[in-house]
Parts: C-alpha cells; structure tokens; sequence
C-alpha cells in the first residue's frame, strides 16, 4: 500500500512538474520602437498606432515620429525594410 501511495505522488509530481514547463508565456509586445526613418528617434507604438503615424510593407508595420518620415518612407519603402517593425497585426474576424 505504501508502494502504491509513493507511486502515485511521484506520479503527481511529474504531471505538475511537466504542465508547469509547456505553459510558457509569449514575450510582451514592446511599447516602444524606433521610427523607421529616423531610427534615433523612439516612438510610442499606441500613440502613434492612434494617429495613424504607420506603414505596413510586406507584412511588417513600420512606425514614424513626426509628420515627414511616412511620406520619405513611401517613397521607397524597400529602403527603409530593415529599419525596426513588429508584424502586421491581423485585422479582427468580422462577427456573423
């Protein structure tokens, strides 16, 4: 009976141990990045998702800090296509 108790602790003890280690967590998305054509300067992503300061090129958002960087990035956007981005985030499903 003894046996049987250890048996089944060890056995507790091994399906909490390996649940606890598949369930990790995503890394945080950051809150800030550098804009794309002047990678000095550092944006705040909400607010500039907020006032649009944005591009998205090849499934990557770029972010700007004032009201020139979209218009030298659209330019040529292949220019500017190693400059910090996140990935375009996906539109919402529509609700049926």
């Amino acid at each position: 009976m003894k046996k049987l108790i250890s048996l089944i602790v060890v056995a507790a003890t091994v399906v909490a141990v390996s649940g606890a280690q598949t369930t990790k967590k995503a890394p945080a998305a950051p809150k800030t990045i550098a804009c794309a054509v002047m990678a000095s300067n550092k944006v705040d992503i909400a607010t500039a998702t907020k006032k649009h300061m944005y591009a998205d090129y090849k499934g990557k958002r770029y972010f700007f800090c004032c009201a020139g960087c979209p218009e030298a990035f659209k330019k040529n956007p292949a220019s500017f296509a190693k400059s910090a981005s996140i990935p375009t985030p996906k539109a919402p499903k529509a609700a049926r």
